[in-house]
């Protein structure tokens, strides 16, 4: 069994429109929702970027059942790991248990804003379990003192807390990543289907916690019209998680895929109407072990459509394939 999730774009549509599009997301049978966390778009095409945690507060109040998850956080520079611990505990309230922090080492794109430098990945990854551990710290109440090698925390202490804390995702790529997210995570996170990102994480300690996949996808009547918007929004999906994590601006971005195809954007990414399509592009995921995947539906204008046509075709299709 596969649960199918929905995911709100920071940077394809404003703060209203996201709240708006979940809401619809729930209301059309997702099983779980999740949302994206930055500062920049990744091409100037897509168009925005709102604070993605205004935007769950507002989601967890207009929601009722559809569970809320950051895809991804990155707590160690733009935001320090103690203020992501008090959001997160706000949002497990705020949603009544329905949130999930999902976390990661960050991108360039978003963190180099604070005018901190981009340290290499190692050092990216020693802040991230730093952070957690923090997180953690702070999630079992009480007065929290550190000092670490790249945070110091000073006498604090959450004042709402849930009974239950939210779980922790951490987001992997690589080997490195794998055995961090194994020791330290309650789930695990990725954006490619690959299993042997599986196989690692279950030899350090994740055997039988969830995994969650995400997959874009670009629904549209006319498949021309998608192939077009995939291309003009996601071409820059293709160049991998090494290559993404470094560039700084949505410019960078644009001159790295400037040379990128539609055709080649259409050969990884499922664009038009047909559902068989949508099927086998989850079906990877599915068979690596993954035991959720988040669609994003690319074009912000496009989310009613893609909306209602899921209720009435595509979740039908997936269930049918995936239980």
């Amino acid at each position: 069994m596969v649960r199918i999730g929905y995911t709100m774009m920071t940077e394809q549509a404003g703060p209203r429109e996201l709240v708006q599009h979940v809401v619809r997301a729930e209301e059309a049978g997702f099983d779980f929702s999740v949302t994206s966390d930055h500062y920049f778009p990744w091409l100037a095409e897509q168009g925005h970027s709102p604070y993605a945690w205004s935007v769950l507060g507002a989601a967890a109040q207009a929601t009722s059942r559809i569970p809320l998850m950051t895809y991804v956080t990155c707590p160690t520079m733009r935001y320090h790991p103690a203020v992501v611990a008090q959001k997160a505990a706000t949002m497990q309230l705020l949603s009544d248990g329905r949130f999930r922090l999902g976390l990661g080492s960050g991108e360039n794109l978003n963190e180099h804003v604070v005018g901190g430098g981009w340290p290499p990945v190692d050092v990216r990854h020693q802040m991230l379990e730093e952070a957690v551990e923090i997180i953690r710290a702070l999630f079992e109440g009480g007065h929290v003192n550190h000092r670490g090698e790249h945070f110091d925390v000073e006498s604090a202490r959450l004042w709402d807390l849930p009974d239950q804390p939210p779980p922790i995702g951490i987001a992997v790529s690589g080997k490195r990543s794998c055995a961090l997210a194994g020791r330290l995570a309650d789930l695990v996170i990725a954006t490619e289907p690959k299993p042997e990102l599986l196989e690692a994480f279950d030899r350090d300690g994740g055997e039988g916690k969830p995994r969650v996949g995400q997959l874009p996808v670009c629904y549209d009547p006319d498949r021309d019209a998608a192939v077009e918007r995939a291309h003009a929004q996601f071409r820059w999906f293709g160049n991998g998680w090494k290559v993404n994590s470094e560039l700084p601006h949505p410019d960078s971005f644009a001159s790295a895929t400037q040379f990128v195809r539609p055709d080649d954007v259409a050969a990884s990414i499922p664009c038009g109407s047909d559902p068989d399509d949508f099927v086998e592009a989850v079906r990877p995921y599915a068979e690596a072990g993954f035991t959720e995947v988040a669609l994003v539906q690319i074009g912000g204008e496009s989310q009613p459509a893609f909306l209602d046509w899921s209720e009435r075709t595509l979740l039908p299709a997936l269930r049918k394939a995936f239980g």
